[in-house]
Parts: structure tokens; sequence; C-alpha cells
């Protein structure tokens, strides 16, 4: 397998020799088995000849063969599109996971990353600034240009759209601010409408990658209303679907479906973003894969030129559990200590979805559900089967256990007092007379047809063959009082002198 691994890496591995000519400088990257993260990185560099070194060997503490890449991005908008460095590393390739490129960097950002599935998180910039080892202090340069239909006096007609743009020589643009009539600067990220009647000034400016902010533009234009026509905007709506989690949260992807109605002009195209980036046209849903926080912007625009307020979506998407496919454990004793009866406890377990649902079946009987202790009485050998299903659907293999439920005593009571509940005299107590374990129930032992030399012996004797069912859990201390106590009221108790 490992012999398999390197002739693959030696397959898939760009072997990348520096250029004979000299670099000004050198930059390194390394890697080891994190997956989230690069090991180090260089943060900053001046323009110039270049040579990136990538290593992810043994010696930067790879210790699983782990390989990754270093790639240069060159399509994300803000940054430098001029270096192609796509350079994948692994100990077991033909440079023992060290390699280098010669390059060329001008000023301004670049966007590295490993392109490898799995590691979208090991992710940086770099920033570099003008050549010769001089600091960038030159501030960028910022424009601003005014648009919309205007009337002969030059005044817009219920709308002007002002577009900012900067560039910067040195190290690149960073930033770009506006603010509209002297109210507070913030973040341009695409055109401003303004649209209120009157006077307006819009102000702006931009920093560069080195911190050095330009001096303050401005743009002064008047507004005056439109002639009658279409000046609603579109209403435009989002719907996030996908399997979710119980937190909400959606499972590997979450798709984004877009919709915009306008009763005007009539809707003429939809705009959306995802996570800040730039904006482009919705021709269809928008299926989301990365794990992690995610937000997605649109907007509307109709055939007259009204733009809707910019929306917004946000969710989160997270990896799905591994499915469950293991039954659930399940376990089965009988007790049958006490002659006459046998009580069968099933128990089940499952470490995956859950225990949904357990089932049993006596002898050749149907299958039950099984919700507590099942008491077989009948006399005699016996099979109980059993099975349990999880929350994800998974069965249990049928399991069995086999018992004997053993004859109860005959010699103690032959005829036993069958009688539902617990009778003295002429009162029922309402207590079930139950079968004390030998064949007895409890009215025999009470036994209030038996000779006793009076009436306070007979009630002690009551009181002495119930205690003992107390003890048993056969009668609660509050039963065994009733019976005591309609013991005390009997009168027509046979054998019993008052």
């Amino acid at each position: 397998m490992r012999r398999f691994l390197l002739s693959l890496l030696l397959v898939l591995s760009p072997v990348v020799v520096a250029s004979p000519a000299a670099a000004a400088q050198t930059l390194t990257w390394t890697a080891d088995d994190d997956i989230t993260r690069y090991k180090s990185t260089p943060s900053s560099a001046v323009a110039g000849a270049t040579t990136i070194v990538f290593e992810n060997s043994a010696a930067t503490g790879n210790t699983t063969g782990m390989p990754h890449t270093l790639t240069f991005d060159t399509t994300a908008e803000g940054y430098n599109h001029d270096v192609s460095l796509n350079i994948l590393a692994s100990p077991f390739d033909a440079q023992d996971g060290r390699h280098q490129q010669a390059v060329t960097l001008t000023p301004g950002r670049y966007r590295y990353f490993c392109s490898i599935p799995g590691h979208s998180t090991m992710v940086g910039e770099l920033v570099v600034t003008g050549g010769g080892g001089d600091p960038d202090t030159t501030a960028p340069t910022v424009s601003a240009q005014v648009s919309g239909d205007q009337n002969p006096d030059g005044d817009y007609l219920g709308t002007a759209t002002v577009a900012v743009s900067a560039s910067d020589a040195g190290s690149g643009v960073d930033t770009i601010e506006y603010q509209v009539d002297d109210t507070s600067f913030q973040a341009y990220t695409a055109p401003v409408a303004v649209t209120a009647v009157g006077d307006h000034s819009v102000q702006f400016r931009a920093t560069d990658n080195a911190g050095n902010v330009s001096a303050v533009g401005s743009v002064s234009f008047s507004i005056v209303e439109s002639a009658p026509g279409d000046t609603t905007p579109p209403v435009v709506t989002s719907q996030v679907t996908g399997d979710r989690d119980t937190q909400g949260r959606y499972l590997d992807r979450a798709t984004v479906t877009l919709a915009a109605t306008d009763t005007g002009s009539g809707v003429a195209r939809i705009e959306y973003n995802v996570d800040g980036g730039a904006f482009a046209v919705y021709s269809a849903p928008v299926v989301v894969t990365g794990a992690g926080s995610h937000m997605v912007h649109f907007r509307a625009t109709d055939v007259a030129g009204n733009t809707s307020a910019e929306q917004m979506a946000s969710f989160t998407v997270v990896a799905a559990p591994v499915p469950d496919t293991t039954a659930p454990v399940t376990a089965a004793t009988a007790n049958t200590s006490q002659p006459g009866r046998a009580v069968v406890t099933i128990t089940a377990t499952d470490a995956g979805s859950g225990v949904a649902s357990i089932e049993y079946a006596l002898d050749a009987g149907a299958w039950a559900a099984y919700t507590a202790p099942v008491t077989v009485t009948a006399v005699g050998a016996h099979t109980m089967r059993y099975r349990a299903t999880d929350v994800a659907g998974n069965v249990a293999a049928v399991a069995s256990i086999t018992f004997t439920v053993a004859a109860p005593p005959t010699g103690d009571c032959p005829v036993p007092d069958t009688r539902a509940t617990v009778v003295i005299g002429t009162e029922d107590t309402g207590i079930p007379n139950t079968d004390t374990g030998n064949g007895c129930t409890i009215n025999d032992l009470i036994d209030e047809h038996a000779g006793y030399p009076n009436h306070a012996a007979f009630v002690r004797h009551v009181e002495t063959v119930t205690t003992p069912l107390v003890a048993a859990g056969q009668l609660t201390a509050r039963q065994q009082g009733t019976i005591v106590r309609a013991a005390a009221r009997s009168e027509a108790v046979k054998g019993v002198q008052r």
C-alpha cells in the first residue's frame, strides 16, 4: 500500500525546479498532519523575484503521510491573480515532501489555500509591498462616477447611482469607504443608489494594505422626482432547504432558492453573493456545501431600474452523522423463585440512534409490545422469544429464553377461598384477595371461621398473618390497617366468645 501511494504521489505531484536565476527572497510554507491549518506561513513579502518553498515532510511533523497542496487563488475578487502555483507535497513523494518554485510577486495581496477536499480551512493571505525594499507610503487613488437618467438641467430623475473605484500601485487596495450627506463612513461593496429628492453629496476614501489612507473625495448632484412610471422595486424572497439536525443545522448541504415579483415593469434580474463574495446573476438554486456558518445576500432589479434593498439568508452547514446500521443489544432474565409463576424481564440498549421498541412472543403466541416485566403462571416449560428495534429501524436478531413454572404447593389450602376481595364477616374491605404464594389466599390466612378464645385473639391473629404479607410486598401497611380494623369491627365470627 505504501509503495502504491508513493507511486500515485509521484504521478500527481509536480516536480518543481527553481529557476536558475537566484531569487531576491525565499518564502517558506510548512505543513504536518493537521488538515485545518498550515504549520507555518509567511505573512508579507516584497515585490520581485521570489523562491516559494513548500515542505510537508517528516521533518515538519508529518507522521502519517498526509498529502497537502499549496495553491494560489487565481479567481477570488480583491486578490492578485498573476502567480499560478499548485504544489502537491507528501513525505512519500520523490522530493520527500520538499518542493520549490520560482515566481515573480507584484504589489497587492495573494490568497492561498489547500485544494484537497476536506482541507478547505487551510487558507491565508500574503501581503506584498513595493519592490526594492522601500515601504509603501503612497495612498491609493480613488474616484467616483454618478450615473442615472437626467433632465436638461442635469438633475437626476428619481435615482442617482454612485460607483466608486480605487487603485494602488504599491501594496494594493485594502478597503473603500463612502458616506452619503456626511452621515458616517461605511464599507463600499457595490454601487450606491441615492433616491431621496434634493441636493446630495457622497464622500469616499480608500485605504491600501500598507495602511495609507487617501484624501476624502466627493461628488455632488441633485435628484428630482421622475416622470410618472414604475418607481417601486421588486419584492424578493429566499427559501433555504435541505436535511437538518435537531439544532436546525443543514446536513452536508443547504439549497437557497430565490424568487422575485414586480407588479410594475417586471423583474429584470436577481443577484446574489455567498459569504461576501462578488454579486452574480441568479439563474438556479444555489447549493452551499462547505461546513460552517454562511450568509447569502440577494437583491432584485426591475425593468425600470428599481433595485430592492439587499437582504440576507443565514444558516449553518455541518457534516451529516454516520448512519446508524447497528441493531440494539438485547438480554432477558426469568425469575422462577416463586412456585406457580415466573417473571420475565427483557432489556435492550443501543449506542446509536437509541431503542425505539421491544417485542416478545410466549411459546407459539403472536408478537406483543413489551412495556413491563411479563408474569407467566401456566405450569410447565416455556420459551419466550424477544427482539428490539432502534430509532434508525435496525432490528435485533430474535433471541429466546427458556424457563419452567413450577406447580404451587397443594397441601396448605386444597380448597382456597377465591373471592375477589378480602371479606371479614359482612364487611368487604375492597382489598384484592391475592394468592399469598402457597395456594392460599389472604382470606384463607385470616380464616375468620376458625375457633378463637375471644374477639381480641381473632384481631391479633389477623394482624399476625398479614404482617409477613406487608414485608413481602403483597400488602401495603395501609391495606393491612384496613383489614385489621375490619376484623376489630366484626360482630359475627364463628367460634369467638365476646
